[in-house]
């Protein structure tokens, strides 16, 4: 077997367990805020995108969302309504409004990331310490070439 073919072969077994991780999870978990909230799929998607920006515009949203602008106002006008991002001006361009996390936004988000770290650490707590310096180990290597691949400040 060649070096690629091994490496493939150990990429692969890692993602199937990676994927069956997170089903496990996904299964364990309680009631989770996540699925308990009322908003749509592109609405989650504002919040989680809003998560990592301090804001955002109508443009830079329907960017990423790859929908017309008209469709993101209906989004943000939802969210607004439910009190988890605000309107305000751009300071640098007036013609422009940005869209960002109200604390409510904010606390869903944390409610929502909570939840899922709750059972990872469940989780991580059946492991004897040897094992856990280990996967901090690799998890450290592992953002290192995130970070390399995905320098922070870069889009």
């Amino acid at each position: 077997m060649s070096v690629d073919d091994e490496r493939d072969r150990l990429i692969n077994r890692i993602s199937e367990l990676q994927r069956d991780l997170g089903r496990f999870l996904a299964e364990r978990r309680a009631p989770s805020p996540l699925f308990d909230s009322n908003l749509t799929m592109r609405q989650l998607k504002v919040v989680m995108i809003l998560s990592y920006q301090d804001s955002a515009s109508g443009q830079d949203l329907a960017h990423h969302l790859g929908v017309g602008l008209g469709t993101v106002t209906g989004i943000v006008d939802r969210l607004v309504g439910h009190g988890l991002v605000t309107r305000r001006e751009d300071p640098n361009d007036r013609r422009v409004r940005r869209v960002e996390l109200t604390s409510g936004g904010r606390t869903l988000v944390e409610r929502i990331a909570d939840a899922g770290l709750a059972d990872f650490r469940h989780l991580l707590g059946c492991l004897d310490t040897q094992t856990l310096h280990d996967l901090l180990s690799v998890m450290n290597r592992i953002e290192a070439a995130t970070t390399a691949l995905h320098p922070r400040g870069s889009s």
